[in-house]
């Protein structure tokens, strides 16, 4: 999105313009839903964390000082509503992708015609990383979505879960180990020990 555009509407938005808040959820919803849905496990809950969190936006942007940027701060709203509704209703389920991540989980690039067997093997396993996802402290799945799946710097993690970056760090190694920990005991992960680049993100 346009950044300047976007201050626009946020600066409409916050004087009351609800034409330019839907023009800021139409261009952030999926990337919200897509938040939330592997934070909640299902689409029910996922879309109520995102109507919280769109809500959450709504009465708050005239407060909203831009210090972070817009987006930042919407994710924060959008895990925050994700750890509440998980909390309040005591669940503990994650969807997430295809992988966590394929070079610390020994996960090969998929093949451009895999055999039936491999399909399979491969399906097995990344319900495993699934499975292992929803078994994470809410904490450590929190920051692995945000790193692995949208792609964020430890330094955006930090800023939209209000952490430094050392704690960042700290909690997206701890949940590797445990994930991997999990992978071993289904028999579903060789066990072989993760790359110095990788051990490097996880320690610094």
């Amino acid at each position: 999105m346009n950044a300047l555009l976007e201050r626009q509407w946020v600066e409409a938005a916050r004087q009351g313009d609800q034409d330019a808040f839907e023009r800021l959820v139409l261009a952030y919803e999926k990337r919200v839903f897509a938040l939330t849905l592997r934070m909640c496990g299902n689409p029910e809950d996922a879309a109520e964390a995102a109507q919280e969190a769109f809500l959450a936006v709504w009465q708050g942007l005239g407060t909203f000082r831009g210090e972070a940027s817009f987006s930042t701060w919407l994710y924060r709203l959008a895990s925050n509503a994700c750890v509440d509704l998980l909390r309040r209703e005591g669940r503990h389920r994650a969807a997430a992708g295809p992988s966590l991540d394929d070079g610390d989980l020994n996960v090969d690039a998929a093949d451009p015609a895999p055999t039936p067997q491999e399909a399979a093997e491969r399906a097995e396993l990344r319900q495993q990383i699934e499975d292992g996802l929803r078994e994470l402290p809410v904490e450590y799945r929190q920051v692995l979505i945000l790193r692995e799946m949208h792609q964020l710097s430890y330094e955006e993690i930090g800023r939209t879960l209000c952490l430094d970056v050392g704690t960042v760090k700290s909690r997206i190694s701890r949940g590797r180990k445990r994930l991997r920990k999990f992978l071993l005991e289904s028999g579903n992960f060789s066990g072989r020990p993760p790359s110095k680049e990788t051990e490097e993100e996880g320690c610094k």
